[in-house]
């Protein structure tokens, strides 16, 4: 199932209709700069997990380095 033509057009009347013209730019420069700021947000979550990822194995590295140590 897709949007077609009609769909969009009664939605952007509706829209107009709700906002008014003058407030759409308004809306559509807070919405990008809300998707701008998530992306941010999620990237570095991403770069915090993987550091976390990395020490958690260094530090496994280095118990199993030191236990081989112990037991020599």
């Amino acid at each position: 199932m897709s949007i077609g033509f009609t769909e969009i057009f009664l939605i952007i009347v509706v829209i107009l209709l709700l906002f008014g013209s003058k407030r759409i730019p308004e809306l559509a420069k807070a919405m990008g700069r809300a998707a701008y700021e998530f992306k941010n947000a999620k990237e570095t979550l991403k770069k915090e997990a993987q550091e976390l990822t990395d020490n958690a194995q260094k530090a496994a590295e280095n118990e199993a380095k030191t236990e081989e140590v112990s037991t020599k």
